[in-house]
């Protein structure tokens, strides 16, 4: 421990974010904990896709509902500030797996996460010394588990090289992949000199993991950490990102990690100049196996399923396991991973599939047929009770209450999230707690009180409205067409949409009313673009927005074409320093 402490003194900030500033190798950076662009994502920032004229992308249209519209020209560039963020926990667990050869990487020593609208992103919160000593004790378990195989770790022939050597040129690699760019001169100075240091006396493995208990606690592994030198004239001077910076934001995006050696060698190459590039590589990453946990870590947060501590009343619903729970997480993930690389990525498959990727303890909810053993794939859903991931159940059973639904909780992700539309918060004082169950009304019944309420009214008719609609469904997500014997009414009504206003009946109806919406289209494109960027898009990056959507629009709404098109918009190639 002592020596863990010492060697750690050399590179470790202690304080990695102070109430303004980070201090990096010297540098100081501004606006660590600053404001994110504009309101939150999940409450619809820029809701109607932009009220100001900005530039930055290519084209000239009118755009969303507002009817303003925007002149963007090839030849300016405009971004909004993009703060400091900390690796979420999944990025951590990833990248130390990845970096170290592990299996799986826990993440319960470091901070939780905090969110920024749907998604995690470690933008606002300072460190605290509690958080230093929690990334420390990580950085450490996860060395000592890496040091077990030293010779696998550094990957050098010792005996041929000799130890200073091998230890040199490992190093160089992992620091490269540990910083997501090459190391600097003093800095591989000051790592072979703390390598030697204990390597002296405790010998070739302790002095390895030293050296990579150390890089895993500097802000340059911790942080997205984008650089640019020279530095910016101006606090608002708007800067390309270097090609180092390029594939780190291109490999976080696309796989949650670290860029892997052909994007390294692209960056070093310079070539990652353009967008063309860029986008190729892309292309490259997405259709990778690795970019399946990243499609499924959006879906998850998008709609609000990402809590993994999902209780139910075990009386009222025994089958819901342990197995079960996973079962419905793990369906999300690999149909939303079969939509976009194999099921042809169009928006309105996800919206309105019949059919899904399901395991074992999920058929007997679903009444499908389970194939033969051996046999995997596909599973054929009844289409008149199953229609796209709004009707799957992760989904439903993540917005339902313990022991009964809810229809305001499945009512709020659909107008936040889906439509992208802001909700104000309930009055002060207001009694949040759902009614009783009762065994002769059913909750459409009793939820009909918030309607009546004067200070909830209003906002409730557009929530109810639409939660109303997936009351066939149970709230663990199994069908149903009665409850207490009485039929289920799930009709309900759309209002203050741009194109889809008007009755419907059951979620199956609403789901395709939802994947025709060209308010749902361009929220999509908004919410990928929240979720590649880590923030809420602002007024400086309208015209980024609007190139992807144009880019989504034309490709007929093909998800990995909007992704694509994410990277190549001046807000992902281009960073505005300051803080607005």
């Amino acid at each position: 421990m002592e020596a863990s402490r010492a060697g750690n003194s050399l590179f470790m900030v202690t304080r990695f974010c102070s109430l303004a500033a980070l201090t990096v190798a010297g540098v100081l950076i501004a606006g660590c904990s600053g404001v994110i662009g504009s309101s939150s994502a999940g409450q619809g920032s820029n809701p109607n896709g932009g009220a100001t004229a900005s530039t930055g992308g290519t084209g000239s249209a009118t755009v969303g509902k507002s009817g303003v519209t925007l002149t963007c020209t090839s030849s300016d560039v405009n971004v909004s500030a993009t703060p400091m963020r900390r690796l979420t926990r999944q990025e951590y667990a990833a990248a130390a797996r990845d970096l170290l050869g592990l299996a799986a990487v826990a993440t319960d020593q470091i901070p939780t996460d905090e969110k920024d609208g749907p998604f995690y992103s470690n933008s606002v919160s300072t460190i605290t010394d509690l958080w230093t000593e929690q990334y420390m004790d990580s950085a450490e378990s996860l060395a000592q588990a890496a040091v077990a195989k030293v010779d696998t770790l550094v990957g050098c022939n010792r005996a041929a090289m000799g130890d200073a050597a091998c230890a040199g040129q490992f190093i160089d690699r992992f620091g490269t992949k540990t910083y997501r760019r090459p190391l600097s001169a003093d800095e591989k100075t000051r790592y072979t000199g703390l390598f030697a240091s204990y390597a002296a006396t405790d010998g070739f493995a302790t002095g390895i993991r030293m050296v990579v208990q150390t890089m895993l606690q500097s802000p340059h592994f911790l942080y997205h950490v984008e650089f640019n030198s020279p530095a910016p004239s101006t606090p608002s001077q708007v800067l390309p990102l270097g090609p180092y910076e390029i594939a780190a934001r291109l490999s976080f995006f696309a796989w949650g990690s670290i860029p892997d050696d052909a994007l390294l060698a692209e960056a070093a190459g310079g070539g990652l100049a353009d967008g063309a590039a860029v986008q190729k590589q892309a292309e490259r990453l997405l259709a990778d196996p690795r970019a399946r946990d990243t499609i499924g870590a959006f879906h998850l947060q998008w709609l609000g399923m990402d809590d993994g501590d999902v209780t139910k009343d075990a009386a009222r619903f025994p089958s819901f396991t342990p197995a079960l729970s996973q079962a419905m997480r793990d369906e999300t993930t690999a149909f939303a991973d079969y939509v976009f690389r194999q099921g042809g990525g169009k928006l309105d498959t996800l919206l309105t599939a019949p059919f899904s990727v399901i395991t074992a303890p999920l058929f007997d909810l679903y009444g499908a047929k389970q194939p033969a053993a051996g046999m995997a794939g596909l599973v054929q859903l009844d289409p008149s009770q199953r229609s796209g991931i709004l009707t799957q159940a992760n989904f439903l059973t993540a917005h339902a209450h313990p022991n009964q639904t809810s229809p305001v909780s499945r009512g709020v992700v659909i107008r936040r999230n889906v439509l992208c539309q802001a909700l104000p918060d309930p009055p002060p004082n207001v009694n949040n707690a759902a009614p009783d169950p009762s065994p002769t009304a059913t909750t459409r019944e009793r939820f009909k009180a918030h309607e009546a309420s004067v200070s909830c009214g209003i906002c409730h008719k557009l929530i109810d409205g639409i939660g109303f609609g997936f009351e066939n469904y149970d709230a663990i997500g199994a069908y149903r067409t009665t409850e207490n014997s009485i039929p289920i009414d799930a009709s309900g009504q759309v209002s203050a949409t741009v194109d889809i206003d008007g009755t419907f009946n059951g979620a199956i109806e609403l789901t395709k009313k939802l994947a025709g919406s060209s308010e749902v289209r361009e929220c999509m494109a908004k919410q990928w673009f929240r979720f590649a960027l880590g923030r809420a898009e602002a007024d400086n990056d309208n015209c980024s927005v609007k190139a992807a959507y144009d880019a989504f629009q034309a490709s007929q709404y093909d998800l990995p074409k909007l992704l694509t098109a994410i990277v190549t918009t001046d807000s992902f190639r281009y960073r505005r320093p300051g803080v607005e």
